[in-house]
């Protein structure tokens, strides 16, 4: 495997992502693992323990400029906390390799959509849907199931839902999602971690680079305008998926 500087590098980019997108960066830190080295499943789970610190840090200036919905996080969590532990549970089954080709279809998947406009009548029933708390709680247990399943804070399917579905803005998807991929990450991490998935030195060097950047970068992000940060978004999630897809199928 790579040295550990290169780890402490590649958690920074991470958490640099974490603080702009509101990602838990672990849809993208498995590939860049995958390619330092870390066998298929550690590499899918060793991101995990640098996902809650980093999005906890990220989280604190969403929640400062009133960017974050603590009512919508809740529900999210009512429905993804218990669909994320049974996903975590159900990944032993599921090939390494394969979870990471679904990781890299989906960062595809939702990356399209999120580069595409979002009229105010579509965020207007998005609103309706999120003060249906039946329907939020509902779409969050899927989101939750593959958030165990793939070890992933969620936020990569998070933010798009929140967008799309829920009728929140940029940032306001941001900031809700980092709350709930605090909790949402923590059962995962403890499966995971009994299951004996996690890479614990790689891990706390990842965490030395992350934590920092997506505090910095979670400031940033306000200086921003919310399209242009969506727009980066959609792009960095397709690029992502189609550049880790092609790299599993020619040399994985």
């Amino acid at each position: 495997m790579a040295p550990w500087p290169v780890f402490v590098l590649a958690g920074a980019l991470i958490g640099s992502l974490t603080g702009l997108f509101g990602v838990g960066g672990s849809s993208i830190a498995t590939p860049i693992l995958s390619l330092l080295g870390v066998p298929p499943i550690v590499a899918i789970a060793t991101p995990l323990p640098s996902t809650i610190p980093s999005a906890g840090a990220a989280v604190i200036p969403y929640v400062r400029e009133k960017e974050a919905r603590p009512r919508a996080a809740a529900f999210t969590i009512l429905g993804g906390m218990p669909a994320a532990i049974l996903g975590a549970y159900l990944s032993r089954w599921v090939g390494g390799e394969t979870l990471l080709i679904l990781s890299g279809i989906a960062l595809v998947a939702v990356g399209q959509r999120v580069l595409r406009p979002i009229d105010p009548e579509t965020r207007g029933r998005g609103t309706a849907r999120r003060l249906n708390r039946v329907a939020l709680v509902a779409v969050s247990a899927g989101i939750g199931f593959l958030t165990g399943l793939l070890a992933n804070g969620g936020g990569f399917l998070l933010v798009p839902a929140y967008l799309l579905l829920f009728g929140l803005r940029m940032r306001e998807a941001a900031g809700t999602s980092l709350l709930v991929v605090i909790v949402l990450s923590t059962p995962t991490l403890l499966v995971h971690w009994s299951l004996g998935h996690v890479d614990w030195p790689v891990a706390a060097a990842f965490a030395l680079g992350a934590v920092p950047a997506a505090f910095a970068t979670a400031r940033f992000a306000h200086a921003v305008e919310g399209p242009q940060i969506r727009r980066a978004f959609g792009w960095f999630l397709s690029v992502s998926g189609v550049a880790f897809i092609a790299y599993r199928l020619l040399v994985g």
